[in-house]
């Protein structure tokens, strides 16, 4: 019986060394290795071509938001009329109002949420194409810096690795010679 469990103990001593022998040999490989880490979170905040496609999002949706704006000061106009008159109107007139004021909320209810549907659809394909775009960024980055690993947004990294910063110079100076010539 005690030699099974020398027996034992000798094979899982030996397990134990051609485990420790292959981490040795790995380690070895991984010292070689130049890694990366990036927040693909601070890229989409701070990059100039995030600023750049909001702010033509914004501008593109301006006029529909400038005419909601205009209906619902009209609605509170006419909801102040009716508050204020409603009592002393003829009944037709009354009820008049009463249906545009009914009628314009149903229209601003409509188009506002066909504004921010729209507005979110065209963000939404706007963040995919900055996405691919920063992808592109991080991966050309990597190639120029002889990087063989970069990693996003991992769990924990050194700020010795963090090239993040790194990575929006490259993306300003890519969005400064791409404006430049436009």
């Amino acid at each position: 019986m005690t030699i099974h469990i020398k027996a034992l103990v000798s094979a899982r001593a030996g397990l134990l060394i051609g485990a420790l022998m292959l981490a040795a040999g790995a380690n070895a490989q991984i010292e070689g290795l130049k890694v990366g880490v990036v927040s693909v979170n601070r890229l989409l905040e701070q990059a100039p071509q995030f600023r750049s496609a909001m702010e033509a999002l914004q501008e593109e949706f301006a006029p529909r938001q400038r005419d909601l704006v205009a209906l619902q000061r009209t609605l509170q106009e006419k909801t102040e009329t009716y508050e204020r008159d409603g009592a002393i109107m003829a009944e037709t007139e009354r009820l008049n109002l009463e249906r545009e004021i009914r009628e314009g909320q149903r229209d601003f209810t409509r188009l506002q949420g066909d504004l921010n549907e729209d507005a979110n659809i065209r963000q939404n394909e706007e963040l995919s194409r900055l996405q691919s775009t920063l992808l592109q960024e991080v991966q050309n980055f990597a190639r120029s810096a002889s990087y063989d690993l970069v990693v996003a947004d991992a769990l924990y990294f050194s700020t010795a690795i963090d090239i993040t910063n790194d990575v929006l110079e490259a993306l300003e100076i890519s969005y400064t010679s791409d404006n430049d010539g436009s």
